[in-house]
């Protein structure tokens, strides 16, 4: 079991960062980033205190040292999902640029009439991409239904929509709204039935539960290294070998190519450098190892077991107010929504913040979403295995009073 005091001693922002009230903050915006141990934060410095050189370009010791450091990052993205090879692991700034990588690399397998299916839950980085990529080669854009009660898409549901003019499905495995885990490994056995490829998002799922995509069997997985205690600015895109290899990359530029000529005739590196245009964020990189390297001590089961405990403490005790509307009642992760009766959505959050508790409030990037859920904006709070039992009992306890949250404008 998780010692949750213990791990909060790595974490330097809940000694420096302190409330209106001199108090550790309540922090339960975790789906949109979390803090960073020691650990990460001394990996970062010791690139640039140390180790500061580019990647895959100088023939000196020091570049030596630092192509070592960049690829047994790469080599432990790769353990860590369990990958068949490290080459299917590209680096990229976050979840939102290994989408648009894959949507726009799939461009030459779409054709006017094809279909993509995507969720009306989907953060706008797994939405965006594909309404661009279907506006350019006129395909059709549908929508798998959403499990009134889970709030996820079953496989059920997506053989409802599918077809054999379905090429991509691109769905979230846990979603940044409802929260809710889908059942991966049936949907890509689905979409493969029909011959679709399947993309996952893993920006909320990778953080916080095993994944292992040989055996989801999905074609593409991306997620980003800062909702799991790494560092902004650096992601992976996970692809099957063949698929990656097939696809041309979105970004050109310095170290993507072995030749290039003056008539035009460009020659690519092989997977993963030829979607690696330009220096990367090579301390990133080394930050994302240790980010995983930490996780990977705690345990990956025992950060599920822990947080489900969390989430039955935070469902239970908000199911019991009055005045609050819970919207993903039977989710199975981190991620409860919910909004204060009769209060809008970014003044309760104002009201907690005012009370040294940190959610998020508003439409979440998940804008369809709104008109699913018959509401203009709503609350957030996402928990991660540095969240006590006293931070849930605070937001429970804070919501009951949620109702005068003109106290935090006039106090």
């Amino acid at each position: 079991m998780i010692d949750v005091n213990k791990i909060r001693e790595d974490f330097p922002m809940f000694k420096n960062y302190k409330t209106a009230e001199g108090k550790p903050i309540v922090y339960l915006d975790n789906a949109a980033t979390t803090f960073k141990p020691y650990s990460v934060i001394s990996a970062i410095e010791d690139y640039y205190m140390k180790e500061t050189a580019n990647a895959h370009r100088g023939d000196y010791e020091l570049a030596h040292n630092v192509d070592v450091h960049y690829e047994s990052a790469r080599e432990t993205v790769k353990r860590f999902i369990n990958a068949e090879r490290k080459e299917e692991i590209c680096f990229t700034s976050g979840t939102s640029m290994s989408i648009n990588v894959i949507a726009y690399g799939l461009e030459h397998l779409l054709n006017s009439g094809d279909e993509i299916i995507l969720s009306e839950a989907e953060h706008a980085s797994n939405v965006l991409p594909w309404f661009g990529v279907a506006k350019k080669k006129g395909c059709i854009i549908k929508y798998a239904p959403i499990d009134e009660k889970l709030g996820i898409v079953t496989p059920k549901g997506l053989e409802s929509v599918i077809s054999k003019k379905t090429k991509v499905v691109s769905l979230a495995q846990v979603t940044n709204v409802l929260g809710g885990m889908n059942d991966s490994k049936a949907l890509a056995k689905v979409c493969h039935a029909y011959n679709a490829l399947f993309v996952l998002d893993g920006a909320q799922s990778v953080p916080h539960v095993k994944v292992d995509v040989l055996d989801l069997d999905c074609d593409f997985l991306a997620f980003s290294a800062h909702k799991m205690c790494g560092p902004t600015g650096i992601g992976v895109l996970y692809g099957k070998y063949e698929l990656l290899d097939q696809m041309p990359p979105l970004l050109s530029g310095g170290g993507m190519n072995t030749r290039f000529e003056t008539c035009g005739n460009i020659l690519l590196q092989r997977p993963p450098l030829k979607f690696e245009a330009g220096t990367q964020n090579i301390a990133g990189a080394y930050g994302l190892k240790a980010a995983i390297e930490y996780l990977e001590k705690i345990g990956m089961n025992n950060i599920e077991e822990y947080e489900n405990m969390l989430h039955e403490r935070l469902i239970s005790g908000l199911k019991k107010l009055d005045n609050v509307v819970i919207y993903n009642p039977y989710s199975t992760t981190g991620i409860v929504t919910f909004n204060i009766k009769d209060v809008f959505a970014q003044d309760a959050a104002t009201y907690f913040s005012s009370k040294g508790i940190a959610v998020r409030s508003g439409q979440h990037c998940a804008k369809i979403l709104m008109d699913y859920l018959k509401t203009s904006a709503t609350v957030r709070a996402s928990t991660y295995f540095y969240n006590t039992i006293e931070d849930i009992d605070k937001l429970i306890e804070c919501a009951k009073d949620g109702g005068n949250f003109l106290d935090a404008y006039f106090s």
